[in-house]
């Protein structure tokens, strides 16, 4: 279903030439976030995470009853800094907007196949929730989608949500949509080479994409 294939990560990338460090490479990511097998820590019942982002704020509320599994892996995500930089890089009108692939290529090689398991779904994937992106049964790991519309029919594929945006919905609406659907089936990124050239070949190719600044925990 065409719904369903756009809310899924890429397939596995194929093995590649390691990438060659450029002139706008980042400094070396810390340690903490280069070691997802330590990233385990369970989170509260129910914690709010506020996204800074080019376009403004907004904030989303996590339940951890809604799925225990998905929420503790955000919450240890936002924890690390994981999502700061990340861009915005899939934006589909209507149906909704894709991140969690993270800026340096050394971190996302790490958390490539950090899986967590399914949670059995409770919610519905309705406007403003929160979902991960997956490559079939058992595949989460940090890619990330918030629904624009109501994409019910997700419900009964994996696509579990474990939160919802409760403030600043209007700030996701605007995020950047003029690059459509991401290759090979549209003009927009590529999830592989995002994932083995990070932030470089994004701010080269797609220059008017948005970007999280920050992911802080509320206190």
């Amino acid at each position: 279903m065409f719904a369903a294939a756009c809310a899924r990560e890429s397939a596995q990338p194929s093995p590649a030439a390691p990438v060659q460090p450029s002139a706008s490479a980042a400094a070396p990511a810390p340690a903490a976030l280069l070691a997802p097998e330590q990233a385990t820590e369970q989170s509260p019942a129910v914690f709010k995470a506020k996204f800074a982002t080019t376009k403004g704020d907004f904030t989303v509320e996590v339940h951890r009853d809604w799925a225990p599994r998905g929420a503790d892996r955000f919450y240890n995500l936002v924890k690390l800094g994981f999502l700061d930089d990340a861009a915005f890089f899939r934006v589909i009108d209507g149906f909704m907007v894709q991140f969690g692939i993270h800026s340096s290529p050394q971190v996302s090689a790490k958390w490539q196949d950090a899986n967590i398991p399914d949670d059995p779904a409770s919610q519905s994937n309705k406007r403003g929730f929160i979902t991960y992106a997956t490559r079939g049964p058992n595949t989460r790991t940090t890619q990330l989608f918030i629904n624009y519309g109501d994409n019910a029919s997700l419900d009964s594929q994996g696509f579990t949500p474990f939160g919802q945006v409760t403030e600043g919905m209007n700030v996701v609406d605007s995020l950047y949509k003029g690059y459509g659907e991401g290759a090979p089936q549209g003009l927009g990124p590529d999830q592989e080479r995002i994932q083995h050239e990070g932030n470089v070949y994004l701010k080269k190719d797609f220059p008017q994409l948005d970007y999280i600044k920050t992911a802080r925990l509320v206190p």
